[in-house]
């Protein structure tokens, strides 16, 4: 495996223990950790560690080459530092913009590699728009959409919550960094709602916060527009601005995420949309390219997993490849839109995300 043998897996959760899985099935050395070991066989070792305790951390990093941080994002800071101080490469699916900034920083001059965000939005949506964008002689805009929902959803949300609650209601309530003509802005989240069909399900989009991950830096000054939306089913974004507007919940959000979690607890019968586009042109002639795929749970390591679960695990799974395979920088800060989605693509984990179908949008 070149450079990357060794990997720490942190925190077994939903996308987690997927994670170890299928870099144990690439050929990688992995140990996986949790506060709590839970019994099961599974092919790789598995530790308690408490991830508070500095020196576990340090003492785990010690002996790999790697970590991917599958934790909530406030837990992120700490440990990237730890792996930086080690020359440790370090790998998270954070979508938090204020963690991100605060990692670039420590990235700065570092003897390893810094890569957050390697999750689906920011990550493989990014590393989608970016390509896109290459194939243009002039981009004028840069549009990526991504919808993590129930297959068959009930009630009038239309949502159930197969992810971090605590993510997700970050991502509604921050503020969204976009690109309007050809600055970086900020405009609110749940904001510029637009009409949205893939292949005949209508959906609607609105801004939300941190899908972008660092691509307004990457490409403020090189297109007009840049922005990044989340898709759900129409009616939704009302209803959700109804919760944390008039009933006051942006206020709490640990209760906010508590209330809505046991309102639209997880399904198993998910299903994850991804759509970029982008416009610009080529060879003189205005053009729009777009890709769109639809992603549908799966069975892996004797296990049924959930859509939004296999394609994050596998975005960040890839990613590691492509490094330990040196198609990435080993050092400093490395963005999602560094990444050739084509040798992506191509790695044992990226195939599972290239075989997806096409869809019509």
């Amino acid at each position: 495996m070149g450079e990357i043998s060794s990997v720490l897996v942190l925190g077994l959760g939903k996308v987690g223990d997927l994670v170890a899985h299928l870099l144990d099935r690439a050929g990688f050395d992995v140990v996986g950790a949790d506060l709590v070991c839970r019994s099961g066989a599974t092919p790789f070792p598995v530790v308690s560690l408490d991830v508070t305790d500095a020196a576990q951390v340090a003492d785990r990093l010690a002996g790999c080459d790697a970590v991917v941080s599958c934790l909530p994002f406030r837990f992120n800071g700490p440990i990237a530092e730890a792996a930086v101080a080690l020359g440790v490469h370090y790998f998270d699916l954070s979508e938090d913009v204020a963690t991100t900034q605060r990692l670039m920083a420590l990235a700065d001059g570092a003897a390893s590699a810094v890569m957050p965000q390697c999750g689906l939005a920011p990550g493989l949506i990014c590393m989608t728009g970016a390509w896109l964008a290459r194939g243009l002689d002039r981009v004028e805009s840069i549009e990526l959409k991504v919808g993590a929902l129930p297959a068959s959803p009930s009630g009038l949300l239309g949502y159930a919550f197969n992810w971090s609650p605590e993510g997700v209601v970050n991502e509604y309530l921050n503020d969204c960094e976009v690109i309007r003509d050809g600055r970086r802005r900020s405009v609110p989240s749940m904001s510029e709602i637009e009409v949205v069909w893939i292949g005949g399900t209508q959906l609607e989009a609105f801004t939300t916060s941190g899908g972008l991950g660092t691509m307004c830096a990457t490409f403020e000054g090189q297109v007009e527009r840049l922005d990044y939306k989340t898709l759900r089913y129409p009616g939704h974004c009302e209803l959700m601005r109804f919760f944390f507007d008039e009933l006051h919940m942006r206020q709490d959000r640990e209760l906010a995420g508590r209330i809505l979690v046991k309102a639209k607890p997880p399904v198993d019968d998910d299903v994850v949309y991804l759509y970029a586009a982008v416009e610009g042109e080529r060879s003189g002639v205005l053009v729009r390219e777009q890709l769109v795929r639809t992603y549908r749970p799966v069975a892996l390591a004797g296990r049924r997993w959930r859509a939004i679960s296999w394609t994050t695990a596998a975005s960040a799974c890839a990613a590691v490849e492509l490094m330990a395979r040196r198609d990435l920088p080993n050092r400093g800060f490395v963005c999602q839109e560094q990444v050739d989605l084509d040798a992506l693509m191509a790695t044992p984990t990226g195939k599972m995300l290239a075989d997806a179908t096409p869809v019509a949008a």
